[in-house]
């Protein structure tokens, strides 16, 4: 009797602490995700031109003696200072002052996942660099991405369209893959650079989904759907298909293709877009034989073309991160750990006292 009544109480216990813990992990949770509705994010900017700079010297350093490297940066600040007052010159006497101005470019990265997540941030990044960018400048996405859902892409697509709309150059640069819906979001670019063996098109659509009716039947399981509508379910997951539901569906998929083409087609006419829309992939030298891509050079052998006569700035939208995110863990994984955790220390201490 006295091992039940310590149980007892050693489990009432137990109850009191986790539902203590579960109330403080729930009003945790909440406050977190109100902090990150308030807070959604900010623009950062870095200027690229500092980093190639960096790297030169961290080189130099090594390979010159002291006063060589002394005189060599002492050259290239009086260059760079001619430069600037040659820029400031043409400035002055140009019809336009806009038109004397140093040429700026602005790099933002997107790698995109299935659900093209990154489209939030760059829907953000590209408002921030319209409200400063000239005719002149330019806008140069390093892409990545194998593709994924139509709709997620096409948003991606859309924001890139914003800044040929401006009539500001648009330079896409891919150095391993641009397929699928990546491919749909680089086409969009007055100019597409890829890396010789990145992987470039896959103009296609595909679906697919398993089926577990014949062992649901197998089993006497009844699986009951009600739609209105004759194709508001054409294939699905649990119910039995049918021959009608799968010509809708493949029906469906044409359609789709059909709008990604006409899409490529619109933004890369040159393209025999019969001859690329077969779903195949190429890679970047391939590609180029194909006019999917206009040339061969890496992100970084184009960007560093460009310094230093035009100043780089990379452009990033980010969010601030929880510290369970920071340490890559999700809340249920955090919590689920507390847990364990106090579980196993008040199991020990019961065990101790008996």
């Amino acid at each position: 009797m006295e091992f039940l009544s310590n149980y007892g109480l050693f489990f009432a216990k137990t109850i009191t602490w986790v539902v203590a813990f579960i109330v403080v992990i729930s009003f945790m949770v909440a406050m977190g995700a109100k902090r990150s509705r308030a807070d959604k994010g900010s623009v950062t900017v870095t200027k690229l031109n500092d980093e190639y700079e960096d790297l030169a010297d961290a080189l130099r350093v090594e390979l010159l003696d002291e006063k060589a490297f002394k005189e060599e940066k002492k050259a290239e600040k009086k260059n760079r200072k001619k430069q600037e007052k040659e820029a400031s010159k043409a400035k002055k006497t140009a019809d336009s002052s806009e038109e004397g101005d140093k040429k700026r470019v602005f790099v933002v990265d997107f790698d995109g996942d299935i659900k093209a997540s990154a489209a939030e941030g760059l829907r953000h990044s590209i408002t921030s660099i319209l409200s400063q960018a000239r005719a002149q400048d330019e806008v140069v996405v390093r892409l990545e991405s194998q593709g994924g859902m139509v709709h997620s892409y096409g948003f991606a697509s859309s924001q890139l369209a914003r800044i040929r709309q401006r009539n500001i150059p648009l330079t896409i640069c891919v150095d391993k893959v641009a397929a699928s819906g990546g491919y749909m979001m680089a086409c969009v670019a007055n100019k597409i650079l890829a890396a010789p063996f990145a992987v470039i098109g896959s103009i296609g659509v595909v679906a697919s989904l398993p089926n577990f009716h014949r062992v649901l039947k197998k089993n006497d399981i009844d699986y009951e759907m009600l739609t209105a509508g004759e194709y508001k379910r054409t294939l699905t997951v649990l119910g039995e298909n049918t021959d009608k539901g799968r010509q809708k569906f493949q029906q469906d998929l044409e359609e789709t293709h059909e709008l990604f083409k006409e899409f490529i087609t619109a933004n890369r006419p040159q393209l025999d877009i019969h001859q690329v829309a077969t779903g195949e992939v190429w890679f970047g030298s391939r590609a180029l034989q194909q006019q999917l891509i206009d040339g061969l050079s890496t992100s970084d052998e184009y960007l560093t073309s460009l310094h230093p006569a035009a100043d780089i700035f990379l452009v990033a939208y980010e969010t601030k991160k929880t510290l369970a995110q920071k340490l890559g863990f999700s809340s249920q994984v955090l919590a689920d750990g507390v847990f364990n955790a106090l579980f196993e220390r008040l199991s020990n201490r019961y065990w101790a006292r008996n």
